[in-house]
């Protein structure tokens, strides 16, 4: 007999997740897999074609127009609900890593109704540049000019109205802990041991509803 159970319809929450480069989409998700909550990230879906595509990551960006061009604006995120709503049968809980658009909200909106939170994470450029340099995944990181490119090319997609009509804003301009736990309240996850949350003492992230 398996362990897993089939949730309560009643029970479950898909929140989704939308940001700017930078802004802490990515620490969100990782939050989320430690409380053993699923995660379904878009961008998995675009990496995965470009890969079908036989093109280089750096074709992402390309790849994903060209989905949004061939099958609509919505491509993406219709894509996406099958595995959603497959985690949703053991899961209450299932995190959308995200959202590029106000039509992907629409898309989620749709298919979940009110059990879809989304949240907007934002942080000013200064702060976003300065994390994805650090971090060097790729060279876009390190180029401010790039950055300033690709994000364009995110709010050309309509994210900025996608944020515009969040349920909540978390600014994430403080500390690393104090971000932690602002997502695990969003999510109604118990507070980590983890040692680099206790020596965090800085301010809380702040947060508010729309």
């Amino acid at each position: 007999m398996s362990d897993e159970t089939e949730t309560d319809d009643g029970d479950r929450r898909v929140v989704g997740t939308v940001g700017l480069p930078g802004s802490g989409k990515g620490e969100a998700a990782a939050v989320a897999e430690r409380a053993d909550i699923p995660v379904v990230t878009m961008g998995d879906v675009v990496r995965k074609e470009t890969e079908e595509r036989g093109l280089p990551p750096e074709e992402h960006g390309t790849v994903a127009r060209a989905l949004r061009a061939e099958d609509g604006p919505e491509a993406i995120a219709r894509r996406s609900i099958p595995m959603i709503e497959r985690h949703l049968e053991t899961s209450d809980t299932v995190v959308v890593d995200g959202l590029r658009s106000g039509v992907e909200l629409d898309c989620f909106e749709e298919a979940f109704g009110d059990d879809f939170t989304l949240v907007s994470i934002e942080a000013p450029f200064e702060t976003r540049a300065t994390r994805l340099a650090e971090r060097g995944r790729d060279l876009t990181d390190e180029d401010r000019e790039a950055l300033l490119a690709r994000e364009q090319r995110e709010l050309d997609f309509g994210m900025d109205e996608a944020m515009a009509r969040a349920d909540v804003v978390i600014e994430n301009t403080t500390s690393l802990a104090a971000y932690r736990e602002r997502i695990r309240t969003v999510l109604d996850v118990e507070s980590e041991s983890a040692e680099g949350d206790a020596t965090e003492t800085e301010a809380g992230a702040e947060v508010s509803d729309r």
